[in-house]
């Protein structure tokens, strides 16, 4: 019954304050978080589960600072484990992952399923308690009878009739949203209160394929021509991209830098892939010395190209500027990077696969979370402004429609840029767009559903710039727009 009270309080709330705020939703997810730890104290008292409920409180800070999918994504994956985990332990990532899924299909009939077990609970035992056809034999009286007595006070009623007609009804439509909304509150919350038990009773697959073994003559033949082959692409990375040397005619550094960069990466987990599957710890061919080293110089030599493929994209950026989807590449570039260290150091070390998914798992969960509080369109841009103010014409041509796209990321590097404008066009410019940017992220402030903690702080640092007393309007490309204006 707690559980009941205390789902239907935080339906209550949501339906109360989604039209008024999108941060007393963040509000109620914090509630949320608190009433899983009050309602199942085995929550609190396991040390997994605590630290994953403290894990989902931040991310909802996270989200209350500067809403995201992301940061909505973690803190649902956050409270699901808090949740399970004081009925098993974290063990495997990957099961792991079935389970929360597991979990979200059967969330759809939970609820159900739990009144069908009250209604079989109170058949089972026989007691004279409040049962659902009595209700309903009961109630049927007094509410026609109430009814037909209102209604014919209401006809003869004036006071009455006026009463009646003051009583606005919600239209279907509304009814029907707030019917959904009270849905999707539902099924989550109740899931964490009352998660199926047959998810944490799956122990995961059976065991994993079993694949066929390569013999150790051919393994060793495919590793040293592997090994050969990457060390004359390593070699020109090293002759060309590294000491910075001229290339030959009709090709250009950026050509050179941008037309592997990506390609380079799936050349690398194709490589992690096949020490995957072809050596397992414990097999013949993973503990055959010659095996051990060629394949230890082979992922030493994929690290120096996922390093190459990083200093690739660093200078393409160095020549064409940083943008989100760069930054978020050299991201993945180092997750790679990370993952063919812990290869090896599975490898050598004999750790089973449950150890090298968990890894892995654990390192894009850091980064995923780190993703949530650092801003990447904000990073790109003052790495943009920072570059232009330093190096000037010298530098990477600075794309201000970028800038104009990334919106309130770009307030504060344009802010920036323009005290240091130069001439009284790009001042123009510059002045157009940061006030533009300004006045649009000031207006979604000045609503709740838009307002958010980062763009407070944003408008915060800028308020002191006021609006171009006098300048051109220009668009992000520097045409003017429209007749000067005071």
């Amino acid at each position: 019954m707690a559980k009941i009270a205390t789902t239907a309080a935080l339906i209550a709330l949501v339906e109360a304050v989604i039209a008024d705020a999108s941060i007393l939703l963040s509000l109620a997810a914090l509630i949320w978080v608190a009433a899983l730890c009050l309602m199942r104290p085995a929550v609190r008292r396991d040390r997994a589960a605590s630290i994953a409920a403290a894990a989902a409180a931040a991310f909802v800070l996270a989200i209350i600072d500067d809403p995201s999918p992301l940061a909505v994504l973690l803190f649902l994956v956050a409270i699901t484990l808090a949740a399970l985990l004081p009925r098993r332990r974290f063990d495997n990532a990957a099961t792991w992952a079935v389970r929360l899924v597991w979990l979200g299909i059967t969330a759809l009939v939970g609820p159900l399923r739990d009144l069908g077990w009250v209604g079989r609970a109170q058949v089972r035992r026989r007691v004279p308690g409040v049962q659902l056809r009595a209700v309903a034999a009961a109630l049927v009286l007094p509410i026609a009878g109430g009814a037909l007595f209102l209604a014919l006070f209401a006809n003869a009623n004036p006071l009455v009739a006026l009463a009646f007609a003051d009583i606005a009804l919600p239209d279907a439509a509304t009814a029907v949203w707030r019917g959904m909304l009270a849905v999707a509150v539902l099924l989550p919350v109740w899931m964490t209160l009352r998660p199926h038990p047959a998810v944490t009773a799956w122990d995961g697959p059976a065991g994993a394929p079993a694949l066929p073994q390569t013999g150790i003559g051919t393994l060793i033949l495919s590793l040293a021509t592997f090994n050969a082959i990457f060390a004359i692409q390593n070699g020109l990375d090293i002759a060309f991209l590294w000491s910075g040397a001229p290339l030959p005619a009709g090709v250009t550094m950026a050509d050179y830098a941008h037309r592997g960069a990506y390609a380079l990466i799936v050349t690398a987990l194709l490589a992690a892939l096949f020490v995957l599957v072809t050596l397992r710890p414990g097999s013949a061919s993973a503990a055959h010395p010659l095996v051990r080293r060629l394949v230890s110089v082979w992922i030493a030599q994929n690290l120096l190209l996922v390093a190459s493929s990083a200093l690739r994209l660093i200078d393409y950026v160095d020549a064409y500027g940083m943008t989100v989807l760069r930054l978020a590449a050299l991201i993945w570039m180092t997750l790679v990077a990370t993952g063919l260290a812990l290869i090896l150091w599975r490898l050598l070390a004999a750790r089973s696969a449950a150890w090298l998914i968990n890894a892995n798992a654990l390192a894009a969960a850091l980064v995923l979370a780190a993703c949530t509080v650092v801003d990447l369109g904000a990073t790109a841009a003052a790495w943009n402004v920072r570059v232009a103010l330093a190096r000037g014409r010298a530098g990477p041509p600075l794309d201000l429609c970028y800038l104009e796209r990334l919106g309130s990321s770009a307030l504060l590097p344009l802010a920036t840029l323009e005290r240091h404008a130069g001439t009284p066009a790009l001042r123009d410019r510059l002045a157009t767009l940061r006030w533009t940017i300004q006045t649009s992220t000031a207006a979604e402030q000045a609503s709740w559903h838009g307002w958010t903690f980062r763009n407070a702080r944003r408008l915060a640092a800028v308020a002191g710039i006021d609006a171009p007393r006098h300048y051109a309007p220009r668009s992000c490309d520097g045409r003017l727009t429209k007749d000067p204006q005071r």
